[in-house]
Formats: C-alpha cells, structure tokens, sequence
C-alpha cells in the first residue's frame, strides 16, 4: 500500500504535472509490454477460471436432469441446425446417462440450483472491501482462488449425496467467488492511472467473458463424449493452477513489485497520487447514501447482470428446447455470443481511452454514450429472438450481434464507479457486486418460473421482462449518472458524525 509521500519518496521531489508527463512519454514506449499490462493478462486468466466455474453448472444441468427439455412450442424452429442435431439427440442423453448419474430435478429446483450460486453473494462484497485492505489483495484473493477451485472439484461429488447438499456448497463457492473479484478490484486503484484505466480494466474483464465462451464452447462436447462430471473436474483443476499462478505475479502495488522499472512505477505513483490515498478505514457513509451518481451505478448494474444472468443460465435451455438443437451443438452455440463479446470489449475500451485522451469527448459523454449503445440495440435485438426463433440462423445471429454491442457497456457505467471515487474503487465495487448478485438471485429464479409456467409464452416474458429491467436501469443512468471524482471522495478526513471506523 502507497500513499502520496511515499510518491513524493519514489520520484524524488513533489509530484507535478511536469513529472507525470515526462514519465508518461518514457513509459508509453512499452505499450502492452509493461508490467501493469502483464497484471492485467494475469487477471485475464483468472476471470476466465472464476467465469468457467460459475458458468459449469449452466451447461452441465442439461445433461444431469432427465426433464431439461421443455416440451416443444407450435413456433419452435423449423430451420435446423447444419447437423443432424435433432436425429442424434435421443443418443445424446443416452450416452449422457451413461456415463454419468441424471437427477430427477424439476425446473423449479433447477432455477433454485442455478441461482444459489448469487444467494449469500451479496452478504460478502462489503466484508471483502475490507479484508482486502487489511490482509493484501495478494493472499486474499489468492487464497479465495484456491478455494473455490476446489470447491468446483467436490460439486459432482455433492451432487450425488443430494440437492441440498450442493445448493449448500454453491452457496458457500459463490460467497468465497464474490471476495475474490471485488478485492481484485483494490489492485486498479494502485496500478491503473487514470488515462488508462478502460483499457486496463477490460482487458481483466475480458477474461470473463471468455470464459464464458470457452465453458460453452467445449462443456456440452465434454457432457457428451466423457460425462458431465469432468466439466467440474477440469476447470476445477485449472483453476488450482491460477492461484499458484497468482501468488507468483500479483502484488499489491507497484512499491512492492520486484520486477517493475523504476520509470514505469515513478509514473504509475505519481498519475495515482494525485486523485488522494487509499481511505483506509474512513468512509463518508452518509455522502454516499445521499449520491445519485453513485446510485445510478448500482442500478444499471442490477439491471445489466439481470440480463447477464438471463443469457448465461437459460440460452443452452432455450437453444435445446426451441431450437431443438443437441447437447454439443447447444454448448457451441452458447458460446458464439460471449465469443463476440470477447472480441469487441478490449477494441471498446480503447476505444474509450482514444476518445478521452485526443479530448473528442468528455469523460461523462463517453461513459453516458457507450452505455447507451450497450444497451438499447441489444435490448431491440434480444427481445426479438422470441419472434425469429423459426428461423436458426436469424436467432443466433440476433444472439451473438447483441452480445457483441453489449459489450460497450463494459467501457461505460460497468468502470464509471473507479472514476467517481477512485479512493475507494474497492468499496464501490463491492457495493456493485450486491446488486449485480442480488440480480443472479431473483433473474434465474424468476425466468424458470415463468418458462415453467407456460413453455411458449414463458420465453418471451423472459425477453421482455429483461429488455425492460436493462432499459429502466439505463434512464436512470442517464439521468443522474456523472464521471468527474465527487466531492465525498475527495475529502481527505471525513467529518465525524459522517464516519464508519
């Protein structure tokens, strides 16, 4: 942990303007070669592990229940996928049960199964801001890597003792998941500098959304050929290695990093020093109660992740159930959405960069009109899928287009917490996270009961319902949403009776 003197120490003399530039045009040579970059790939990596363990049980569930498939609408996709899916998936699920246990699970229970991974979820992100800053981002989300991976390797295990059993242990993997990324978020707001921060960012996110992809891509391959227990097994298993890998690359700040140039840590030190220290324990509570701008970010997250849930725990359904598609051709399918959105949300990002440091657009313009993009062309597209879906190729299409624009939003609101109040990114992440995960626990749950409740007009209540959650959350956001610092967060000393210690 750094604070301004310590930036003072490092560059020799007061910090200004003058030695932020001149570190700035020495540093900029390195480009993506830089350690901050390097970081930012090992992030990649591990938001890719975290994203294959909460996104396993996604594709796997079709596979370990004998009732996934819903009965067949009138309006069901007449055009089929370019392989015999439909001739190949009675042998499918007999190969499945073959060689794995099929539970007799219905789709409530299912809902319930899936949303359990969100349901303590939001009890951990405060905490967690916390812990990071008293035991180091380092050892803690290193060791909550460690722990979730192995918690991935015993769910077939826990499944097989018994439904309450696993809902217990997705409970406890999905709260030991929520320290891990929110206390990552503690290292952006001691190595990002601010011109840089989009970039940065979405390249550690991108590693979600890949894994997303990757999870989809193979899983229903795995289900089908060796069983759906090895889903578990291997991505568990990579996982272990991530947090070794952790532990070797990841440090604090850039202070304490035995690798790093001293001119890429002078210019890190000082681009940081002056937006104010970490804030410790000091919090301005009844500030940031008050705060509209930060209200809106916490909304448009519910309402983004509402989406977000929609698409990764019911898409592999509704592309077996509709689309009548197989298991395999089912995960590939999945997968091409997050696959475009991988591939669009780093371009955004530095996108966003471009447009602020060539001074195009103001930073509140750029965070308010990448949001838009990401979410009203999206919403137009995901609602009507329900009304293409007799033509295969039109539905996918719609899918992974959506997906792909959506991705904008990563370099609008998604990031716009760390520019409000970069002092306490931690924090504001955190605060974030309940109301993302509060969203994976009502989204899933909500969604399976109304497919439930009418197979044909259940999924388009599921588009609708969330093309008009996302919708809302951006207006509001629109409205209040703002990305200079606000003035709570730059106080030094918050005035006692507006304290939490």
């Amino acid at each position: 942990m750094f604070n301004t003197v310590e930036a003072g120490t490092i560059v020799g003399g007061p910090v200004n303007n003058d030695t932020v530039n001149m570190a700035q045009v020495q540093t900029s040579r390195k480009g993506f070669c830089s350690v901050r970059h390097g970081l930012a790939l090992i992030l990649h990596l591990c938001n890719l592990s975290i994203s294959t363990q909460q996104m396993n049980m996604s594709i796997a569930l079709p596979v370990m229940v004998n009732n996934t498939a819903l009965p067949s609408s009138p309006n069901a996709s007449t055009e089929r996928p370019p392989v015999d899916s439909q001739d190949n998936w009675n042998e499918t699920l007999n190969e499945s049960k073959a060689v794995a246990a099929v539970y007799d699970w219905s789709p409530e229970i299912q809902g319930v199964i899936l949303s359990s991974l969100n349901y303590g979820s939001f009890l951990a992100p405060i905490p967690s801001s916390y812990m990071a800053e008293v035991f180091g981002t380092r050892y803690l989300s290193g060791t909550c890597m460690f722990i979730t991976s192995v918690l991935a390797l015993f769910t077939p295990l826990a499944a097989d003792t018994g439904v309450t059993v696993l809902i217990v242990l997705r409970v406890i993997q999905g709260i030991v998941q929520v320290v891990l990324l929110t206390s990552q978020y503690s290292i952006w707001a001691r190595w990002a500098p601010p011109q840089e921060r989009s970039q940065l960012i979405t390249i550690a996110v991108a590693g979600s959304v890949l894994g997303c992809f990757i999870i989809f891509l193979v899983g229903g391959y795995l289900c089908q050929t060796i069983g759906w227990p090895c889903v578990f097994y291997i991505f568990g298993g990579i996982g272990c290695v991530c947090s070794f890998l952790w532990f070797a690359a990841i440090y604090d700040d850039p202070v304490s990093h035995p690798f790093i140039s001293t001119k890429e840590k002078e210019y890190i030190v000082c681009s940081l020093a002056q937006e104010g220290s970490p804030p410790g324990w000091s919090l301005p509570t009844k500030a940031m109660i008050k705060s509209l701008p930060l209200w809106s970010i916490l909304i448009f997250y519910f309402s983004d992740y509402w989406h977000f849930f929609v698409l990764t725990s019911f898409l592999p359904t509704f592309i077996t159930s509709v689309l009548q598609a197989n298991i395999r051709d089912s995960g590939i399918l999945s997968a091409l959405p997050f696959a475009s959105a991988c591939i669009c949300v780093v371009p955004g990002g530095l996108l966003a960069d471009f447009l602020l440091s060539r001074k195009i657009l103001r930073l509140n313009t750029i965070r308010k009109l990448f949001t838009a993009i990401g979410v009203l062309f999206p919403a137009a597209l995901f609602t009507s899928v329900y009304w293409v879906r007799s033509s295969f190729s039109t539905t996918i299409a719609f899918l992974t287009i959506s997906s792909a624009i959506k991705s904008f939003a990563q370099s609008g609101a998604l990031v716009n917490f760390v520019d409000i109040a970069p002092r306490y990114s931690a924090l504001l992440r955190a605060l974030s996270q309940i109301f993302s995960y509060l969203a994976g626990a009502i989204s899933p749950t909500v969604n399976g009961f109304l497919i439930s409740q009418d197979p044909e007009l259940g999924w388009r209540n599921v588009f609708l319902l969330s093309a008009a959650v996302v919708i809302l959350g951006l207006i509001f956001y629109l409205i209040f949403g703002q990305a200079e610092v606000q003035d709570w967060a730059k106080c030094r000393h918050a005035p006692a009776s507006e304290r939490t210690e």
